[in-house]
């Protein structure tokens, strides 16, 4: 019998395993996670150690971490999340949630719940709104689908920070992709601009300009943040962009803008990992 406290986890990375700790430190009872990195043999017995420190039992399989959970989250990468919702279908059980909080393009999201829910199981859209790793547990996350308030309801009683907003699956991933072109846009831009500004050596002159025009920010913060940010996250904010972009082309709209922010923020990542690891 499934065990309404019992989670499961598809996908244990970071977001995973910061998810694990704030369920478990509020009353789930157990947590079981699957990871393609248990199966790789160079690189398990690392992982195998992090999911233990999140208090999780790892499972030899999805199919196991799914086994005895009521929710069963899936948290890979962008271009994962479609194959782990079809191979899903296989091992879930009439009634259990499928909730999918990958930043997907809609109609990723879209194809995944056409997939999922025809054999019983309730599939979930989950569009995480913040960096997870400051508010943990408590992250914004907007939820898509017929089933919505049911997800909300039994993991908000778990500290989780879940609001429904549509029933149709691929709303909720629109709403955060579109932000996502402002949001990961202007932080390409910031820091295009910031750079450029040292190599001239007119840093104070360019912030000047720009507290001008808008003087409610504190640029030369902003732009040290959002490099941070970039440099730390940048590989999986770049496969955010492109979803994005597949967004925009599945519209007929120009993905130009949003393809060229995933490949700036890529290659800022894959700049300052060369640099601390020559």
């Amino acid at each position: 019998m499934r065990n309404s406290t019992t989670i499961g986890f598809i996908g244990f990375g970071e977001v995973g395993q910061t998810f694990a700790r704030g369920l478990l430190a509020k009353g789930a009872s157990r947590i079981v996670a699957y990871d393609i990195l248990f199966d790789d043999a160079a690189r398990r017995d690392a992982h195998l150690a992090k999911t233990a420190a999140a208090g999780a039992v790892p499972a030899a399989s999805a199919a196991e971490a799914a086994r005895e959970a009521r929710v069963v989250i899936s948290a890979v990468t962008a271009d994962q999340a479609e194959r782990v919702a079809r191979e899903a279908v296989a091992y879930l059980a009439p009634g259990q949630i499928f909730f999918d909080v990958n930043s997907a393009s809609p109609a990723t999201k879209s194809r995944a719940a056409a997939t999922v829910n025809p054999g019983g199981a309730h599939y979930v859209e989950g569009a995480v709104m913040a960096a997870v790793l400051g508010p943990g547990l408590q992250v914004p996350i907007l939820a898509g689908g017929p089933h919505a308030e049911s997800a909300a309801t039994i993991l908000n009683a778990l500290g989780m920070n879940i609001t429904p907003v549509t029933t149709e699956p691929g709303r909720a991933s629109a709403m955060k992709l579109c932000r996502s072109i402002v949001m990961k846009g202007l932080e390409a831009i910031v820091l295009d601009c910031a750079a450029a500004a040292k190599q001239w050596g007119v840093e104070k002159e360019v912030w000047d300009s720009l507290r001008g025009t808008y003087p409610s920010l504190d640029w030369p913060k902003l732009a040290e943040q959002m490099h941070e940010r970039v440099t730390t996250h940048g590989i999986r904010r770049a496969a955010e962009m492109r979803e994005a972009a597949a967004m925009l082309k599945d519209l007929g709209l120009d993905p130009t803008i949003a393809a060229a922010t995933a490949d700036r923020h890529e290659r800022i990542a894959t700049a300052a990992k060369e640099t601390k690891n020559p």
